[in-house]
């Protein structure tokens, strides 16, 4: 894929990146949701630059990115990848938006039957989160490798944080014990509309967000 990148002329644009747009595009969804509510903001959405040091400005939005991790398989697929400047500080944000779908499969579910190329992926994450020992079965893979996308990303734009942040749409909060269980393994505590941050053993500051959407974009 061409590393050229096209302004956005509104939402619509955002649709062609996706795997399977007749089923995601829709109201309702989170892919929808995302770009009605980042192309109205015209920057970066309310709920998201609360979180960070206002005021805050955006450099680059990507949507559907696709950050390569090791062990072969699917990239990282961040619904959003953002360069946003916040003071003095720029920060490398991975955007995993949210309705009312699940995270996806646990990294117990994940591990079944796990190849060779899975054992390495889910170390290197480990190595990179600076977690010393496997996450519990419980948590979700999919904030793993977000999380470790947006690190990764963070070091190539040689950024000074990086960030995963949950763009909920969700106004009951669905999902949000996942968020809070996966928060715990960094000993933060996950509060929605409050940003979590811990300095990574590697040195790399880590903001972890939930970002509650406005149900307009549903």
């Amino acid at each position: 894929m061409s590393k050229i990148l096209v302004p956005s002329t509104g939402a619509d644009d955002w649709r062609r990146f996706l795997a399977d747009p007749g089923i995601q595009w829709k109201r309702g969804y989170s892919a929808m949701a995302a770009a009605l509510s980042w192309e109205a903001a015209n920057g970066v959405p309310r709920e998201i630059a609360d979180l960070l040091d206002n005021p805050v400005e955006l450099l680059i939005a990507i949507p559907e990115h696709k950050v390569r991790l090791p062990g072969g398989g699917r990239e990282s697929q961040c619904d959003v990848f953002a360069l946003i400047r916040s003071a003095d500080e720029t920060t490398a944000i991975a955007v995993e938006a949210k309705v009312n779908e699940p995270f996806g499969p646990t990294v117990g579910e994940w591990l079944v039957g796990a190849s060779e190329g899975k054992i390495k992926r889910l170390k290197f994450i480990c190595d990179l989160l600076g977690l010393k020992k496997e996450p519990c079965d419980e948590l979700r893979y999919q904030l793993l490798h977000r999380t470790a996308a947006a690190i990764i990303e963070a070091n190539r734009f040689k950024t000074d944080r990086a960030a995963m942040i949950v763009h909920s749409f969700s106004q009951s909060h669905k999902w949000f014990d996942d968020f809070a269980l996966f928060t715990s393994h960094f000993g933060c505590e996950a509060v929605p509309g409050v940003a979590s941050s811990c300095v990574l053993p590697s040195g790399t500051p880590l903001i972890l967000g939930w970002a509650v959407g406005s149900s307009e974009f549903l």
